[in-house]
């Protein structure tokens, strides 16, 4: 059996100890942490939904105040819980929307490891347009993909090994008014028949005891159990670490790196797409999607008046070749992904700056140049330097009214100081 908890997505329950037989006993939940242990099913009663009205947007500092005047008519076990689940949807509406997070039941590493809503709704979509109507999704976690894709249409059996994640998940459901497209089953994932549905869905476990794992056949399952799993399979999705190997990648897999707001989220690897071997970067609010072409690195070229800073999911996918050749543009070094161009062309795929000055790496040079453009608000960026944005910051001291951007890089191999102002 595996232990589909992870850092990233969904949790799947803790191991059972050999030779110990599973009961049917009454399951007792801890919801929060660092509060009593508490149980799901008091916060499903009339008395706990109203509860957990009363005590929404309850601030921190107010909690141990809301509770005292609340434990004179509550029990003080249901309390605890509603304060605690109040805390959690108050965390959880960074990934989900507001008006879903106020319905929703969450456990501290739902919160953490939830996919975000975006990108959810990106890949249901990316499902829909497939054909697929029913989607077994293994390793559910609190029910994030699964309620994206009900939305979608798709019929969904979302299955998760831990009785208090399945529990939420299916409480979510009912929440959002989705239990009809939605199965919740406890179950051992590799013990589930998906024969019956059009795709399967797989979000391995990327933690251990000792941190995130890097190793794709240490996930749990292993990442050739879920490639096992997909090819039973018309279609499939693997979620995966962004930091994935290229090599690690099966030939007839297309390979997607997914990034929301700049922010680099998860790798996927899609079976029954028609395209084997494909990469993709997608970007998202958009969404804006790069296919590879297939090209030999860029050239290295002297820095010219624009820089380009490709978005983290075309870095990871190796696709900084296909937006230099959109711009005309080269590499400033064989080893940097910072795209340089004589000319300013649109891209959706990379940040663009106008440069205004470079310089070898001199803290004092750079501080007297900033102080005669009077510049006192300082972005820092930095890819190929040792040096901290921070540090650089308090040692040049930055004062004015106008702004500017410098980057920490090498340029041909040597540490350089490249400012400008973005487009």
């Amino acid at each position: 059996m595996y232990d589909c908890s992870h850092d990233v997505g969904s949790s799947q329950g803790s191991t059972r100890i050999p030779g110990r037989h599973r009961r049917r006993r009454r399951t007792i939940h801890r919801l929060a942490h660092n509060e009593p242990v508490n149980d799901l099913a008091l916060l499903l009663t009339s008395e706990g939904r109203a509860l957990l009205d009363e005590v929404r947007g309850t601030a921190p500092a107010d909690e141990l105040a809301v509770a005292t005047r609340l434990r004179r008519d509550h029990p003080a076990e249901l309390v605890s819980a509603a304060l605690g689940q109040a805390r959690l949807r108050q965390r959880a509406a960074a990934k989900f929307a507001a008006t879903d997070a106020e319905r929703m039941f969450f456990t501290p590493n739902g919160v953490e490891q939830s996919t975000r809503t975006t990108v959810a709704a990106y890949r249901a979509e990316r499902f829909k347009e497939l054909g697929v109507t029913s989607v077994a999704d293994l390793c559910c976690g609190i029910g994030g993909d699964a309620i994206a894709l009900a939305r979608a249409g798709i019929r969904v059996l979302a299955v998760d090994r831990d009785p208090l994640t399945a529990a939420v998940a299916r409480a979510n459901a009912e929440a959002l008014g989705l239990d009809e497209l939605i199965e919740v089953r406890e179950a051992d994932v590799t013990e589930v028949d998906t024969a019956g549905y059009d795709a399967v869905f797989v979000d391995p476990a990327r933690r251990g005891g000792r941190g995130r794992i890097f190793d794709p056949e240490a996930y749990s399952p292993p990442l050739s159990w879920a490639v096992g799993a997909a090819r039973t399979a018309a279609r499939a999705a693997l979620k995966i670490a962004p930091g994935i190997p290229h090599e690690a990648v099966p030939a007839e897999a297309e390979a997607e790196w997914i990034s929301d707001g700049g922010d680099v989220k998860e790798a996927v690897l899609w079976f029954g797409t028609g395209a084997p071997g494909a990469v993709r970067a997608t970007l998202l609010p958009g969404p804006r999607t790069l296919l590879g072409r297939g090209l030999p690195d860029p050239r290295v070229r002297p820095v010219g008046r624009y820089l380009y800073e490709p978005d983290g999911a075309v870095i990871r996918a190796h696709l900084v070749a296909e937006v230099a050749e959109d711009l005309d543009g080269g590499l400033i070094d064989p080893t940097i992904a910072y795209v340089t161009a004589d000319e300013p062309r649109p891209t959706g795929y990379a940040s663009a700056y106008e440069i205004t000055d470079q310089l070898p790496f001199n803290v004092k040079k750079l501080k007297a140049l900033l102080r005669e453009r009077e510049v006192g608000t300082l972005t820092v960026k930095k890819r190929g330097s040792a040096v901290e944005p921070e540090e650089l910051r308090k040692k040049v001291k930055p004062q004015g009214p106008h702004c500017a951007t410098v980057f920490l890089t090498r340029v041909a191999g040597a540490p350089t100081m490249l400012v400008g102002q973005p487009l």
